[in-house]
């Protein structure tokens, strides 16, 4: 089982180069993160986007990227379509945002004739390395889903399963975070959801993980609160994923444990057939570079 942020990327580096499609490739922070990968083992670009701006990017950083394949496409739109294509047809096995509205993106990837539409709810997976957990944390969602109903949960669940298992973990334990533990389903709807999905994971209709919940943070991540409030749980003090109850609560828990707590994070898309990374601006190296080797996993299952 991989426990670091270091180990995913070293882990993606033996799996080889996967073929990455950048669509709207003129944009820095972009070039400069495949770039990396690309020095590191982890991926072959493929630029789709105006060809001029992007060479005129690469040359004002001192990146090279004369080796990379490059397709010219100026609207925005068709380059993500064309990107979208490349997956598609087997010539990519990754998605990634350049300079592009996330929704044009995700748009071309769900379109449901010519995308990676699988039926399911695409969220956002972030894998976090913690100094004071003894494992890694994957936080969803994050950055997609606003208010998932329950039926949304649960691909949102099957979308963290699917990441679990790629770094290695057999049987993820989902801990469905609320304010509470106990089920007040009047004022906290989503602790009556929470209980809902747990039990039809004991009961089989959820496969490939245990599942707990409603769980508050700390007792799902500390064995010694959860003995103090006399939880008896496979999930408590030892989960692997949380799922958060809405995208605020998910988005402050994200960007505490990475701007507060200084963890090390990845993060990427997950239920389209092929994993997408959206990487920030104001995101680290260390963390655009771990995003690409966690697609690369991901790609691989």
């Amino acid at each position: 089982m991989i426990k670091t942020i270091e180990e995913v990327i070293e882990a993606a580096r033996k799996g080889g180069r996967r073929r990455i499609a950048v669509a709207a490739s003129q944009e820095a922070s972009a070039l400069e993160a495949v770039v990396d990968a690309w020095k590191n083992g982890l991926a072959e670009p493929i630029l789709v986007g105006d060809l001029d701006a992007t060479e005129k990017i690469a040359t004002e950083l001192g990146l090279d990227i004369s080796s990379f394949m490059k397709i010219e496409e100026r609207d925005l739109a068709k380059s993500a379509a064309k990107a979208v294509e490349l997956l598609r047809s087997g010539q990519a096995d990754m998605l990634m945002k350049g300079i592009i509205d996330t929704s044009i993106l995700l748009k071309a990837a769900l379109n449901k004739e010519a995308g990676l539409n699988t039926g399911r709810l695409v969220s956002h997976v972030a894998v976090m390395e913690v100094a004071s957990y003894h494992k890694l944390l994957i936080v969803t969602d994050a950055a997609i889903n606003i208010a998932p109903d329950l039926a949304g949960k649960i691909d949102i669940i099957a979308n963290a399963v699917l990441a679990a298992k790629a770094l290695g973990i057999e049987l993820p334990k989902v801990a469905l975070l609320a304010a509470v533990e106990k089920v007040v389903p009047d004022k906290m709807p989503c602790t009556a959801e929470a209980a809902v999905i747990t039990q039809m994971n004991r009961r089989g209709q959820i496969k490939g993980c245990l599942i707990d919940g409603p769980l508050a943070l700390d007792n799902a991540v500390s064995a010694e609160s959860a003995r103090t409030k006399k939880i008896v749980s496979e999930v408590a003090g030892d989960a692997d994923i949380l799922v958060a109850p809405d995208i605020e609560a998910g988005n402050i828990l994200y960007k505490c444990l990475l701007d507060l707590g200084g963890a090390k994070g990845a993060g990427i898309v997950m239920g389209a057939s092929k994993p997408i990374v959206l990487t920030s601006r104001s995101d680290s190296a260390e963390t655009k570079l771990a995003s690409i080797a966690l697609a690369a996993l991901a790609s691989q299952q």
